[in-house]
């Protein structure tokens, strides 16, 4: 297998300040970018890189977001901030096309390889720290010149303790020095939260809800995931109801401590044939193959760097099935076993009250 296959090292760009992000992330939900907009934001990086010299190829991508602020008014019922067009010749008020923006600060981490020619010594593992270094401020020097998620970039803020400068690392081959060196390097990553998949629970809920219903759905199981769910709770056996007769509601499938859990899209599935490239008329790209898709959803999961064990749990990666027309990103993340030991960090911490703090 060739070295550019395999992940070399890790390229990391921290605390990114995005401006006016897309936080519309698709047909069904909006609250921050889609998944796959940072997958294409790794593709058109590795074509600029290739353009600037830098032999390296971008494999997967994590998503660490230490603060947001979309751009709602506040309240119960929330509406974007809209810009005010100019108005029509006849002076009537233009059409307003509704977008949602988001100010992002997020940090990006790749794993990458080098791209070396046959019989030429890779200079990626064997070139030093400071080559690896200049390689890295080079992502970072033309990335700020990209968008992210239809966002721009505004210089970082560096501050103690918080590092801004873009930075390369070699993984190692030997998996318990890789787990040394993640716990190292997810606590730079702190404070914040990384997107991971959780396609595992979408498979519960709908387990769930076909215990009583067997005509329930994987949509109806993802509607009922996306929202809270709260019913009438029984005191339990032996114990008596409330004095003043008032009966507790709450989600039984969101109970205390189960997780900061989202509805995101993770990509698309195609409604139509491929169509040769320059047959379908006003196509974006002209030069290549054009197949009209719509979103694929599922259940993701805002989660501390600090409860990773490894790598591949944060990392996103696109994956393609041409038989079924499926075009879609997976994350490695695996939930650990429940515990005693997690059962009471679970209460000593709990996600869900400072997830749902933020505005």
């Amino acid at each position: 297998m060739s070295h550019a296959n395999i992940p070399q090292a890790l390229l990391v760009l921290p605390r990114l300040r995005v401006q006016n992000a897309n936080a519309i992330s698709s047909p069904l939900t909006h609250g921050f970018p889609s998944v796959t907009a940072f997958t294409g934001l790794m593709w058109a990086l590795e074509r600029k890189l290739a353009q600037a010299d830098v032999p390296l190829h971008l494999h997967a991508v994590g998503v660490v977001c230490h603060h947001h602020q979309e751009q709602v008014t506040q309240g119960y019922v929330r509406s974007f901030n809209l810009t005010r067009n100019p108005v029509d010749k006849d002076g009537s008020t233009a059409a307003i096309v509704e977008e949602g923006r988001i100010h992002l600060e997020i940090t990006l981490v790749f794993t990458v390889s080098e791209k070396s020619a046959t019989g030429v010594a890779p200079t990626l593992v064997q070139g030093a720290q400071e080559h690896r270094q200049q390689w890295a401020d080079a992502a970072g020097r033309v990335l700020s010149q990209m968008r992210v998620a239809g966002g721009s970039l505004l210089p970082s803020r560096a501050g103690p303790g918080r590092r801004v400068r873009p930075w390369m690392e070699l993984l190692p081959d030997d998996a318990q020095k890789r787990a040394e060196h993640f716990r190292a390097w997810r606590r730079q990553w702190l404070p914040g939260f990384a997107l991971v998949g959780r396609d595992d629970l979408l498979a519960e809920r709908l387990r769930t809800l076909q215990a009583t219903d067997r005509q329930a759905t994987l949509l109806d199981a993802w509607l009922h995931a996306a929202r809270f769910n709260h019913q009438p709770v029984k005191p339990e056996e032996g114990k008596a109801q409330s004095a003043d007769g008032k009966v507790p509601w709450e989600d039984p499938l969101r109970k205390r401590g189960s997780g900061w859990l989202v509805p995101i899209p993770v990509g698309y599935a195609a409604l139509s044939a491929r169509h040769a490239a320059g047959s379908v008329l006003n196509a974006r790209d002209a030069a290549a193959p054009l197949r009209f898709v719509e979103s694929v959803y599922s259940i993701g999961e805002w989660i501390s760097p600090h409860r990773l064990t490894h790598l591949e749990q944060l990392l996103w990666q696109a994956e393609t099935d041409e038989a079924k027309g499926l075009y879609r990103c997976r994350n490695g993340y695996q939930p650990a076993p429940e515990s005693a030991d997690a059962a009471v960090e679970a209460e000593e911490w709990d996600d869900d009250e400072d997830a749902y703090a933020y505005p």
